[in-house]
């Protein structure tokens, strides 16, 4: 009975984002923490030495503090989770997820005595091969010999976590990050046989972003990534249908211009005569087959394509109401009228708001998956827009660890439970 009531009180989760980490214990309430899932490997310097600076790998919100001139970015800041796998031999990535690990539960840990680590509730991507599951359960158990910060750990697929938290056992969950989308039917587990996922993400709106920035006369400004990324959220707009929403702005150029001024910055980006393609961004996500991004594909934006990692194909350009429909339709006829009653969409990328004077022509991402639903002859979908989607998958997380029992040891044939690392 001790150990249950340890364990309640000690939950943590970690959501191992492609663009964020979030992180947090149950005591940190509705929200975890967030840093971007990244590292940074500075190159050594003599004056880092004198300074007493010297670090191998920085993670955390100290990252941009330690960035060096933009040639070397791309060889040293590194985003483990792009793609929501890691090779097994990139030791690098690893070496960042550890890090970031390290970074978040010694920020939580509590003085005094009595502590004995945390009961550790990880969340990868529904994809995520069996090594990847290895691989993190040693570096918790070098966690744990280290530092004392993991009494015992498990690990659960990122759409499991989002219909825990949801209280769903029958689902669909659409969760779409900075490097994919995975589309999981859920029946009391993930049915992996069904599992559709999308080599598209955030990083593509991020994409189609840059390309706009420089046509607006920004070509200097969409080299850097996390401004990019700042546009895309402030200035993206999601259609009801593109080819109206184009035709609207057209019409009205002023109702739908903007501007955005970077904070803390004199830097002020206004799209000026191009603010229709505010209406691409979003649209590029749910269905990149319009044929006005032909155009940026001939200017040399690259084209989503499909890719195969492990078992999984990740396909480029199927759009997102069509994936859903791929997706249950591999599931048992009885079980799909229930897989369409709910469908739950988890993620940043799902994080659209219209403005109030564009209702009807920009939506939410409920009303536009409905929309392509209903064109494809689906008229029963409910689609359910998690609340602060970003979040949902670290709340997922902490309901399991409070629920499941601290004596569930893990089966790697079912793939959970508890493994306790004061014993290994």
């Amino acid at each position: 009975m001790f150990e249950e009531e340890y364990k309640r009180r000690y939950v943590f989760g970690a959501d191992y984002g492609t663009s964020d980490f979030k992180y947090g214990p149950i005591t940190q309430g509705e929200k975890p923490l967030v840093v971007e899932n990244r590292g940074y490997f500075p190159e050594p310097s003599i004056v880092a030495s004198i300074l007493g600076s010297v670090r191998e790998v920085v993670v955390g919100r100290d990252v941009p503090l330690f960035l060096e001139s933009g040639a070397d970015l791309a060889t040293r800041l590194v985003y483990p989770m792009r793609s929501g796998t890691i090779a097994k031999d990139d030791t690098r990535s690893w070496r960042v997820i550890k890090e970031l690990t390290l970074m978040a539960l010694k920020e939580f840990k509590p003085g005094g005595f009595g502590f004995k680590g945390f009961y550790l509730v990880a969340a990868l991507s529904a994809i995520a091969p069996r090594y990847m599951y290895e691989t993190l359960f040693e570096i918790y158990r070098e966690i744990a010999r280290e530092d004392n910060l993991i009494h015992s750990a498990t690990i659960i697929p990122q759409p499991l976590a989002v219909a825990i938290a949801h209280k769903t056992t029958s689902c669909v969950v659409v969760e779409s990050g900075h490097g994919n989308t995975q589309v999981a039917p859920i029946s009391r587990a993930p049915i992996r046989g069904a599992v559709v996922a999308l080599n598209r993400g955030g990083s593509d709106a991020n994409a189609i972003t840059a390309e706009i920035l420089k046509d607006a006369g920004y070509g200097d400004l969409a080299r850097e990534e996390a401004l990019v990324r700042q546009v895309k959220e402030n200035l993206g707009l999601l259609p009801l249908d593109l080819d109206r929403a184009i035709s609207y702005a057209k019409s009205n150029p002023e109702a739908v211009r903007a501007a955005y001024q970077v904070p803390g910055t004199r830097i002020k980006i206004d799209l000026g005569e191009h603010s229709w393609a505010r209406f691409l961004i979003g649209e590029y996500v749910f269905d990149p087959n319009h044929e006005l991004f032909q155009s940026y594909f001939r200017r040399g934006m690259p084209r989503p394509r499909d890719a195969k990692v492990g078992d999984i194909v990740f396909y480029g350009m199927l759009n997102l109401a069509d994936t859903i429909i791929a997706s249950i339709e591999r599931c048992p006829v009885e079980l799909q009228p229930h897989l369409y009653g709910q469908v739950i969409l988890s993620g940043g990328n799902f994080s659209w708001r219209p403005p109030e004077g564009l209702k009807g022509i920009a939506v939410d991402a409920e009303t536009k998956l409905s929309h392509m639903l209903r064109q494809r002859g689906v008229e029963n979908a409910k689609v359910t827009l998690s609340p602060e989607p970003q979040y949902a998958v670290w709340r997922g997380c902490i309901v399991f660890g409070y629920a499941v029992p601290a004596n569930y040891q893990w089966s790697w044939e079912k793939m959970e439970g508890w493994i306790n690392l004061t014993k290994t």
